[in-house]
């Protein structure tokens, strides 16, 4: 598997990664192995890790608890990289952090570009699940609606995004339901952040540092996106929300686009990628940090905090009546006023007016 597409699964919480761990039979592995693995893990993150003084720290503990028997049970695949997994994110306190068994997973050499099989299985991949995009809807009242699960490569789920935001783009408020989005590539949440800005309002909205070349990489809206959306925008987010999910309620937030609506977000910012292990196994490690250019930090261990908190479940409707709300002070029409508030009291009794498919009488 390539090592592009082994990470955007992580990223995104496909189903491949998932199917890398939770396959058929339990495939068993010797102490040597383990110990192999242990190694190799502590190695490579005390040569790839964002920060390097606490990555020699938690390379010392895995190897103590490797010699103190800790991963002794751990006698299959499975068993030993959800114990991997879960010590580095505890101890490392990094949700990024990630161990998988991944037959067949080979290190692509930086600065090399994917074959166009490679990527065509990717663009393959990404196009099963939607571009990312679950669901888009027209809600009563004129409110657009979608829910976007991840972000895959812009130069693969950019026209999607386009397409979307051309759909709702008669709509009088857009509601993005990021509650179940873990996350993706940087520059796509840059690509789906361009639409909602108008022609010429350019934003600097992330930057990522990066470890290996002791660099800064900037990200702006892209002037030739397009359609624009200027119309009101409510962001719905949970404690599921994660990495670039996060970033782009971070930036809805901090560019003073959007009302974000929900929990508080997961809390990982530090970007990375998968490194061989042995054995089949592979970890994904934080290898870059994120700094926002508004607040001069970002939303690691804290997460994106709601402007309006409420639970995860209730994000939606909580979004739709403020809209609704809005909506209905700022209409100079008395029959549109009218209608506005017969479908803010039919939202507010939990009431959807049922389809009507029987034939014209």
């Amino acid at each position: 598997m390539n090592h592009r597409i082994l990470a955007l699964a992580v990223l995104l919480s496909l189903a491949p990664l998932a199917g890398a761990q939770q396959g058929p039979a339990p495939k068993p592995v010797t102490a040597a192995e383990r110990q192999a693995v242990v190694a190799r893990l502590a190695e490579q993150l005390q040569a790839k890790y964002v920060f390097p003084d606490a990555a020699k720290t938690l390379a010392t503990a895995l190897r103590a608890r490797e010699a103190a028997g800790a991963y002794a049970a751990a006698t299959d695949v499975g068993a030993l990289s959800n114990a991997l997994a879960k010590d580095l994110r505890t101890l490392g306190k990094d949700g990024h952090f990630n161990v998988v068994y991944a037959p067949g997973f080979e290190p692509q050499p930086a600065g090399q570009i994917p074959t166009a099989e490679q990527v065509e299985d990717m663009r393959a991949e990404i196009a099963s699940h939607g571009y990312g995009i679950d669901s888009i809807a027209r809600l009563p009242g004129n409110v657009g609606y979608m829910e976007l699960r991840g972000f895959g490569p812009a130069e693969l789920v950019g026209d999607a995004f386009s397409a979307a935001i051309t759909l709702l783009s008669g709509t009088d408020a857009l509601i993005l339901d990021l509650r179940r989005n873990g996350g993706g590539q940087p520059n796509s949440v840059a690509y789906l952040m361009s639409h909602f800005f108008a022609k010429g309002d350019e934003r600097h909205l992330n930057d990522l540092y990066s470890r290996a070349s002791n660099s800064t990489r900037q990200y702006w809206t892209n002037p030739a996106v397009g359609p624009r959306y200027t119309k009101p925008v409510y962001v719905l987010t949970s404690a599921r929300t994660f990495s670039g999910g996060e970033e782009c309620a971070y930036d809805f937030q901090t560019q003073k686009r959007g009302v974000i609506v929900g929990e508080s977000t997961g809390g990982g910012s530090n970007p990375g990628d998968m490194y061989a292990l042995g054995s089949d196994f592979a970890a994904f490690i934080p290898d870059g940090r994120a700094i926002n250019p508004v607040t001069k930090t970002n939303w690691e261990h804290v997460g994106v905090k709601p402007d309006i908190a409420v639970p995860a479940a209730d994000a939606r409707r909580t979004a739709h009546l403020a809209i609704l709300r809005d909506l209905i002070k700022a209409s100079s029409s008395d029959e549109a006023k009218a209608e506005l508030q017969q479908v803010l009291a039919k939202v507010e009794a939990g009431k959807e007016d049922a389809p009507v498919y029987s034939g014209r009488q």
